[in-house]
């Protein structure tokens, strides 16, 4: 855990957690490793570390109990932080941007409390899939420099009810 992430814990009386943090798949579908995710931004770790998720069924949950930070305009990613400083980042698809808000809809708002399992953002599969050539949805950790472990699982996961990582501060 990074200096100031201690400091941050002590000055908001966390205490020490036993055991790792488990993140949740925010949807449905194949977990596939990071690096395959055809865009360096992903694939060479620079926003963080995790997975992502060859999608199947139309909403993304909360993958934390946590806060909404950002929810991007077109409403293809979003941001969320646990209350033990875990700086989640959700990427719906590559060239997802670039359809400007199309085939999303936004179903939370940025600063809204979140727990494990509500929807945060609906997609059309249909469209993306017509539109983008790749749907595969990365699920990083931002805040690297916090975590000692990660413990990716692997094979077919249910949103909001399998764990995808656990992370040990």
């Amino acid at each position: 855990m990074g200096f100031l992430s201690r400091i941050r814990r002590l000055v908001s009386g966390q205490t020490q957690l036993v055991g790792g943090v488990q993140v949740f798949a925010p949807l449905s579908g194949d977990i596939v490793s990071i690096e395959t995710v055809p865009d360096v931004v992903f694939s060479e770790k620079i926003v963080g570390d995790g997975v992502a998720i060859a999608p199947r069924g139309e909403l993304v949950l909360a993958p934390i109990d946590g806060t909404i930070g950002k929810i991007f305009e077109t409403n293809h990613a979003f941001s969320i932080e646990s209350s033990q400083g875990l700086e989640l980042f959700v990427h719906v698809g590559v060239g997802t941007v670039e359809l400007r808000g199309n085939g999303f809809r936004r179903l939370a708002e940025e600063g809204q409390k979140v727990k494990v399992g509500d929807p945060i953002l609906a997609f059309d599969l249909d469209y993306l899939q017509a539109h983008v050539d790749c749907l595969l949805t990365p699920v990083v950790l931002a805040n690297m420099e916090d975590i000692q472990h990660l413990d990716k699982a692997q094979g077919g996961v249910t949103a909001g009810k399998d764990v995808i990582f656990t992370v040990q501060l």
